[in-house]
């Protein structure tokens, strides 16, 4: 992933406006006037600050990706067991749906188009090292006696994988659970199911 320097303000301010209306029209939907009039500025004004409608979904991306994968390293880092590194993975994860929701629907719903565009290849470099990440500490915690063997990791990975991003789409930070509330209540069915004791 490119290296991206700190952004003004003000550029920042309008990833912000362009990634919500990524996020609610599509971002293939959206044109560059829409970014303009949500940020009250003129459409050609934003090219004082962007090149494209393209590079402000650049920084957007990049920089969550970048965050994340930040924050992963240095849960996995942290050296704690294999069972506290996935419960933190997870609170991550949901954290993350909570401070950057719209970077994470712009994801899940133009991720196979991005996938075409070289611009864009980091997305999968780095959806790769997150997979990497997470089968790595269900793999340690089955080789631990954490977490059960006859569970393929890599089913595990995905069945995580997709109910933590899906929540994005009814995870609401000013809903009736905090995200870390309801990563509690997603661990406590992960690690004890559904079954009464």
């Amino acid at each position: 992933m490119p290296a991206r320097g700190k952004p003004s303000q003000r550029r920042d301010a309008l990833v912000q406006i362009a990634a919500e209306l990524f996020a609610e029209q599509g971002y293939r939907a959206t044109t560059v006037r829409h970014i303009g009039d949500a940020a009250g500025v003129l459409s050609g004004s934003l090219y004082h600050h962007f090149d494209s409608k393209e590079t402000i979904l650049d920084e957007l991306l990049s920089s969550y990706l970048e965050e994340l994968l930040d924050t992963y390293g240095t849960i996995v880092k942290a050296g704690d067991d294999p069972a506290a590194t996935l419960r933190e993975l997870v609170r991550a994860s949901f954290r993350s749906l909570s401070e950057h929701r719209a970077a994470v629907t712009v994801l899940q719903n133009e991720r196979n188009y991005l996938r075409t565009l070289p611009r864009f290849g980091y997305l999968t470099k780095s959806e790769e090292e997150v997979r990497r990440t997470w089968i790595a500490v269900l793999r340690d915690g089955i080789s631990a006696g954490d977490f059960r063997k006859d569970q393929d990791p890599v089913v595990t990975y995905r069945f995580l994988r997709d109910s933590v991003w899906v929540a994005v789409r009814w995870f609401r930070a000013d809903g009736p659970l905090s995200a870390d509330e309801l990563a509690d209540h997603y661990l406590a069915l992960i690690f004890e199911g559904l079954r009464a004791s």
